[in-house]
């Protein structure tokens, strides 16, 4: 089977640049940042690998923002027999030979997608500094509410775990994690 795998950071953007005319069995898309590999439709993608699929990306930082993480997205999937094409660094992997050039510019390039996140935090670092320094940086806002920190807290003493927590309440664990430590701060 061949797969297109589309990410683009945020809801309000899309994908209408990536893979144009690309033909496909499947598309998995996700709207999440590439910090991480923890995606969705990333995991069931990764998931419904078989030997031979292909799996298209628009561009190596579609698959992650640093290096370890796309070099070893790369190899699991080559370790499944399967292949990955990036088209616009016209690189392609698979596990049944090895090209020594290939590696090195997925090295050298995915280098330079985690070096590209690194600059885009540091500006964001000094912009919410120079707004702070304004009075016009107020921190972003709480994602749960003082009335569902008061259920975590309860549901926390009632010994319920916290990833069952952060399913019910439709969020993160550390997002708990962080109402629960700010709620024994007040």
């Amino acid at each position: 089977m061949i797969f297109n795998y589309l990410r683009v950071s945020t809801v309000t953007q899309n994908t209408e640049r990536q893979l144009l005319d690309i033909p496909c069995d499947r598309t998995y898309t996700d709207k999440l940042s590439g910090k991480d590999t923890i995606r969705p439709e990333f995991t069931l993608m990764m998931n419904n690998l078989r030997k031979g699929d292909l799996v298209n990306v628009h561009s190596l930082d579609r698959v992650g923002r640093n290096t370890k993480d796309i070099l070893s997205i790369v190899q699991e999937i080559k370790d499944k027999d399967c292949l990955i094409k990036f088209h616009k660094e016209n690189l392609t992997f698979d596990g049944t030979k090895s090209d020594i050039y290939s590696e090195l510019m997925l090295t050298i390039l995915s280098g330079f997608a985690e070096f590209e996140r690194n600059i885009i935090l540091e500006r964001q670092r000094e912009g919410i500094s120079i707004a702070k320094q304004n009075g016009k940086y107020k921190g972003g806002k709480p994602k749960l509410s003082q009335e569902q920190i008061l259920t975590v807290k309860k549901l926390k003493e009632d010994a319920v775990p916290i990833a069952k927590i952060a399913r019910d309440m439709s969020c993160t664990r550390q997002t708990i994690y962080n109402a629960l430590k700010r709620s024994t701060h007040s």
